[in-house]
């Protein structure tokens, strides 16, 4: 769909990091590891950026989770990061198929903002009598807040300094049981070394979720 969303809210979650809740437009639904695009009017000029969903479920509101570069962040950016309840943006979508769907067990891996659909996707699978599991890989760690609420429901979760090795933590959340289903979002490194990691604990790297962020 193409319509206005509305901030309700804009919540620090980390370092240069945002959750931006919108109120939901009528008829509006998506499922945790979608995407959308907002976008503004700058200088005269129409400018949009697509972001993933980082709320497990879409009601009255939806919430995306928004990394933002001081230095070398766009005015987009810097758009987004003055953003507060009450302003407006337009909205495409949702996109994507990359999503949980029900799956009996869940293993999302994720750096960067990818923690965002990380949380929304354990939280959602949990939420349905699922298991679930998280390796996060970043210097700076986001949605901490969350991610100790899903460590405390019995989710596994393993954090990452940028620049350790994926192999080790993604070996110990894979369990090979039947339906359990690998979601990677994140940048370029990150699914790269996402899929190998996969692929060096035995699991099947073609059959994973994977959104690059580029």
């Amino acid at each position: 769909m193409d319509t206005t969303a509305t901030v309700r809210s804009v919540e620090t979650v980390g370092r240069d990091t945002y959750a931006l809740r919108f109120d939901a437009p009528d008829g509006f639904a998506a499922e945790p590891g979608q995407f959308v695009k907002l976008g503004t009017e700058i200088d005269g000029e129409s400018v949009a950026r697509f972001y993933t969903l980082s709320s497990p479920t879409v009601g009255d509101t939806f919430e995306v989770t928004v990394g933002i570069d001081p230095e070398e962040g766009g005015d987009f950016s810097a758009f987004l990061a003055d953003a507060e309840a009450g302003t407006e943006m337009t909205l495409s979508g949702p996109f994507g198929d990359q999503h949980y769907d029900g799956e009996p067990r869940a293993v999302v891996i994720a750096g960067g903002p990818g923690v965002g659909p990380a949380v929304a996707i354990a939280e959602r699978a949990l939420d349905e009598g699922a298991e679930a599991a998280v390796v996060y890989r970043d210097d700076d760690v986001s949605h901490s807040d969350r991610l100790d609420a899903l460590e405390e429901r019995g989710a596994a979760v393993a954090l990452l300094d940028a620049d350790e090795d994926l192999d080790s933590a993604v070996a110990e959340a894979l369990t090979g049981d039947k339906g359990e289903t690998v979601f990677v979002y994140g940048f370029a490194d990150l699914v790269a070394d996402a899929e190998a990691a996969v692929q060096a604990a035995g699991g099947d790297a073609d059959a994973a979720k994977v959104e690059n962020f580029g």
